[in-house]
């Protein structure tokens, strides 16, 4: 294992007591999955060698979803690809009317992220990899830089929304030559989709498309195209917090955003995509709730039903779902002592024993839940090492009976009523104009 930065280890300890997944790191704490890890390998080169990807992460809540997914965005990003992840949310799906789709692009534009610049805002240097490549390829070929921009992006104006990407893309090269700072920055407010307006986009660039609910998906498998043009092996698209679609009460909304999905996985499936994966992290709850989930709409059902050969521990971990196996108890320690090493370090560590006495009080407090979503357990392990370690008098022993730990159980699902078997009551009026 490469040695842990201050940088990382404050950024993991700081994730891990809020409860959430830490952006760096990741491979200083990550255990078990390791058969997943190998599907998630395979997809990567599948997209680096013009394929396409589609991935349905599925897991109870804590039980690790989105560190997976995050595990798999720097496995993208070492592997040369482009990532644009974002969390859905009640602004932010992937159909909507009132902007929210469009939302959900921004943000994700907003995010991504190359290999240099892991943390996302990278759009504006994939561009500037895009212009200064056909620059260097113009004069190896003797030509003007605006031929070759030209050239490069010839076939972009067969694709839906191509020919306004395209004609962005040279007036941003436009402003590089000119110094235009004020038309460099319209080219990339249009493509991180920050135009509202036709008009303000034909003012400032002279296109009349902007990036809008109805054509989220067709920009991002433009934007899969352009970066590959810029010379990254593919666009790996992340989806977290897919239950905010399983949360709208509008039954014709759900459909509308599941019809996406279909369109996205019938793409894959069908080879129409390239260059392009995409992972969608939800509760089994989203995907198998036959009145508002995934396998409410009849065609997702059929093409995400579980293989019905793998059943009594066998598992088939190629079709589109991935529902992740739970952590063992051993996985736990294992994970547990990767904790203490990070916020420990070399020096003198809280011993195995009180790992042990550790699990057997979780154990006892909550069950078997402690390991399988185990999300609540590491942050009050971590906030336990964090006492010890700024009250040097203290011993292990007088923490953990103090210990108070709860389960897990997901309280975002509260506001979800059931109680209209998964519909408005203002569904029917939903298609009603004047």
């Amino acid at each position: 294992m490469s040695k842990l930065k201050p940088r990382e280890r404050d950024a993991i300890v700081q994730a891990l007591r809020a409860g959430v997944v830490p952006r760096l790191g990741l491979r200083h704490i990550q255990v078990g999955r390791a058969r997943e890890i190998e599907e998630i390998l395979r997809d990567m080169d599948r997209i680096a060698g013009g394929g396409a990807s589609i991935r349905f992460i599925i897991g109870d809540y804590g039980s690790g979803k989105t560190f997976f997914m995050n595990l798999a965005r720097l496995v993208a990003l070492e592997k040369g690809m482009v990532v644009m992840f974002a969390d859905l949310a009640p602004d932010r799906r992937l159909h909507a009317t009132a902007g929210q789709a469009r939302n959900l692009y921004a943000e994700m534009a907003r995010n991504l992220a190359t290999r240099t610049k892991p943390d996302g805002g990278a759009l504006a240097s994939v561009v500037e990899r895009f212009v200064s490549q056909a620059h260097q390829e113009a004069d190896d070929r003797d030509l003007s830089t605006t031929a070759v921009i030209r050239e490069k992006l010839a076939h972009f104006e067969e694709l839906t929304g191509g020919f306004d990407f395209a004609q962005v893309i040279r007036r941003y090269w436009e402003g590089h030559e000119a110094g235009d700072e004020d038309l460099k920055s319209a080219a990339l407010r249009w493509l991180r989709g920050e135009f509202a307006t036709r008009t303000d986009a034909r003012k400032a660039l002279g296109v009349r498309g902007i990036v809008d609910d109805a054509s989220v998906y067709d920009h991002l498998k433009l934007m899969s195209e352009f970066v590959l043009a810029a010379g990254y092996n593919g666009l790996l698209v992340g989806w977290d917090e897919m239950v905010n679609l399983f949360k709208l009460n509008s039954a014709q909304a759900r459909n509308a955003n599941y019809e996406q999905v279909l369109r996205i996985l019938n793409d894959v499936l069908q080879g129409s995509a390239r260059h392009l994966g995409f992972l969608m992290g939800g509760t089994p709850e989203f995907l198998m709730n036959t009145r508002r989930g995934l396998y409410s709409y009849e065609a997702l059902q059929s093409r995400l039903a579980a293989n019905s050969f793998a059943r009594e521990g066998l598992v088939d971990l190629s079709g589109p779902v991935i529902r992740l196996t739970n952590l063992t108890q051993e996985d736990l320690f294992v994970l547990l002592c990767n904790v203490r090493a990070v916020m420990q370090g070399d020096g003198e560590t809280l011993p195995d024993e009180a790992l042990e006495a550790f699990m057997a009080h979780c154990q006892e407090r909550i069950g078997e839940a402690y390991f399988r979503t185990p999300r609540n357990t590491v942050t009050a392990f971590v906030n336990m090492l964090a006492v010890l370690e700024q009250n040097p008098g203290l011993v292990w022993t007088d923490l953990i009976a103090q210990l108070e730990l709860r389960e897990d159980t997901g309280e975002d699902m509260a506001d979800v009523d059931e109680s209209t078997g998964g519909t408005s009551p203002e569904d029917d009026l939903a298609s009603f104009r004047l």
